[in-house]
């Protein structure tokens, strides 16, 4: 049927007038910001389906195969055993940056079998579909093209897993959201596309490039045209390209961070680094950024927390360290799992002591992490490669802003992540189930060997702003629906990033307060601003490091800081010594930690051990003991 009248209905079930005008943001009853929420609908079948339709007496067709959903409240139709082709939706659900996701079904009449709809598709807010990567790439810098095409090939092993690698070599299915390739849809394959067919693809947008890496970059497609190549000489080739690209640009960081309990508890689970300017002056920064949200109350989160935060910042110190003293290039690959391994040893640091004081079940203290790392790897032609590493684990999380944009990185660890990445559910379906949005993982919560970290690259390549939050900001969507009052100024030198840090601390009090809340925002620009209507503190360039050490003495005032910023009763957690008769430890436990602790002594990141002596000394010791003698003489501490 066609529609007279476009209207929009209100999110609130408990308003007695839902209907509004198209056009407006806020209900005229009950003043609940309305939803629009614009879907791709797939299939030839749905582009024949004209403008000015309404579909199913709920969609409305604004713009062919783009429908805006009328009653977004209510869930959409979804079949009772899911078929195939929303499978690879489902497996890809992490891949949420670059593939839309499913949102469910829908029958007409007039045309045979359902229509899968289809949310986040690069869609913008007003109905208008991004620009693809070719009608892009002439006004694109040179590491924006060549990072677009780094994006594609990092998609290449997960999509050619599912079969539907087709849709990397469409041109008009890959559209471009500033920095970030988005695919409209997933093409099943037809035969067996192979890395000579993405290469093919690939040479309209090399080929006649006016740039200074443009010969290097035909150089790497013709590799990949060749009937023999390999995936990961080809990445190398292109990362390597990729990064002395980006160091054609300044790169300048200014970083600040704030926590607070909230209105209603009195007592802060949360950490943050850094937390007040004090900490501004600390080698880490501007690199490093972190934020922990403690589980298990004031006398266990609080302490996982601090033990995260600190034991963290003694290992991406050494981190720095090391990669400031190697001559060869370090690939992504490496540098996430030095990461990883980084984050287990901090997993193991706060599991262990939740065994040192025989807490069980939901008594276990853990904590989420959202951890961002700006490494600035140096070679002869390298300054700083402009990378950035987010590691994630839980529900806090992390957002890249601009004047245009705000994208949400990372995936929230929760019931409803494991249902859609499973099969067994559409994300709106899993929204409905009990506890949805309860973590699935923490650290702390299970030995290190069980949990599954994400790590993740990013090249800053333009000014933006990084945001990392607990759940006390983003939670109820906060963040998606506040960002351009507080990001804009900032990135205008209208409002200083402290003052803006402090502004979403009390927004989020106003509309979050039942719960903690930690900010840290890092402002990121690739130029110098040229005016401002104010001028805030001026951004220091980023020099790469000089080696750092972490002398003993160092170490021990860090390990110390944990117990003194505690409250006094998460400080008598930490020395407690109960009656009871210790557990039993399992043999597949001390297993694991064994082998952990040889992983550790045989790696490269040896302060890893350091920091593990220095904050659960007991538990390191114990499982020292029970290593080989040759071994043993290696662990710091031993009699």
């Amino acid at each position: 049927m066609f529609s007279t009248q476009r209207v929009i209905n209100c999110p609130n079930p408990e308003c007695d007038q839902p209907l509004n005008s198209f056009g407006n943001t806020i209900c005229d009853r009950c003043h609940t910001p309305l939803i629009y929420r614009y879907l791709w609908a797939t299939g030839n079948q749905a582009a024949e389906i004209s403008p000015e339709t309404k579909v199913a007496d709920r969609y409305e067709v604004i713009k062919p195969q783009i429908w805006l959903d009328t009653q977004p409240a209510l869930l959409p139709d979804i079949p009772a055993e899911l078929p195939n082709i929303v499978i690879p939706y489902l497996s890809l659900y992490s891949e949420h940056l670059h593939i839309p996701q499913a949102y469910g079904f829908t029958s007409l009449a007039a045309v045979e079998g359902d229509i899968l709809l289809l949310e986040n598709a690069p869609i913008d807010e007003t109905g208008c579909i991004y620009p693809t990567i070719t009608d892009s790439w002439e006004q694109a810098s040179p590491v924006r093209q060549i990072y677009w095409l780094w994006q594609i090939l990092q998609l290449w092993k997960p999509l050619s897993a599912l079969g539907v690698t087709e849709s990397l070599l469409l041109a008009d299915n890959l559209c471009v959201q500033g920095w970030c390739i988005r695919l409209l849809e997933l093409h099943q394959n037809i035969g067996q596309p192979t890395l000579q067919d993405l290469g093919n693809s690939w040479r309209n947008w090399v080929t006649g490039a006016k740039t200074t890496s443009s010969s290097k970059l035909e150089s790497i497609v013709e590799l990949m045209c060749q009937p023999e190549n390999d995936l990961e000489i080809i990445n190398t080739q292109l990362n390597e390209l990729l990064l002395t690209t980006a160091i054609e640009l300044p790169l300048y960081l200014t970083i600040a961070g704030g926590t607070d309990p909230g209105s209603v508890i009195k007592h802060n689970e949360d950490a943050c680094y850094p937390s007040h300017p004090r900490d501004i002056d600390d080698q880490l920064q501007p690199r490093l950024a972190i934020i922990c949200d403690g589980i298990g109350g004031h006398e266990g989160g609080e302490v996982a927390s601090q033990l995260a935060l600190q034991s963290l910042k003694l290992q991406m110190r050494a981190l720095l360290a090391e990669i400031d003293e190697q001559t060869e290039l370090l690939t992504p690959n490496l540098l996430c799992q030095q990461i990883e391994s980084c984050l287990r040893v901090v997993n193991n640091v706060v599991w262990s002591r939740n065994d040192e004081q025989k807490r069980q079940g939901k008594e276990r203290m853990a904590t989420t992490l959202v951890m961002s790392l700006q490494i600035p790897q140096r070679r002869e032609q390298l300054e700083n490669s402009h990378e950035l590493y987010l590691a994630h684990v839980g529900d806090s999380r992390a957002y890249w802003i601009t004047q245009n944009y705000c994208q949400l990185l990372t995936v929230d660890d929760d019931m409803v992540k494991r249902e859609v990445g499973l099969g067994k559910s559409l994300y709106r379906q899993a929204l409905q189930i009990p506890e949805a949005k309860a973590l699935t993982q923490a650290l702390g919560t299970k030995e290190a060997e069980f949990l599954n970290f994400s790590v993740q690259r990013f090249i800053i390549e333009e000014d933006g702003i990084l945001l990392l939050c607990s759940d006390g900001l983003s939670d109820r969507n906060l963040v998606a629906q506040s960002w351009q009052d507080y990001a804009i100024p900032v990135l205008t030198g209208d409002l200083d990033i402290a003052d803006a840090t402090q502004e979403l601390i009390k927004l989020a009090n106003e509309k979050n307060g039942q719960d903690n809340i930690s900010v840290v925002l890092t402002l990121c620009r690739v130029a110098k601003p040229s005016s401002m209507a104010i001028i805030p503190a001026p951004p220091a360039e980023i020099i790469p490091p000089q080696p750092l050490a972490v002398p003993e003495a160092e170490a021990l005032i860090i390990a110390a800081t944990i117990e003194t910023d505690l409250t006094a009763s998460s400080q008598a957690l930490l020395d407690l010594s109960l009656t009871e008769a210790p557990l039993k430890p399992s043999r597949s436990k001390g297993l694991v930690l064994l082998a952990g602790l040889l992983v550790l002594l045989l790696g490269s990141t040896t302060i890893s051990l350091f920091a593990w002596w220095q904050l659960s000394p007991q538990s390191f010791s114990q499982v020292c003991r029970q290593l080989p003698q040759k071994v043993r003489e290696l662990c710091p501490g031993r009699e």
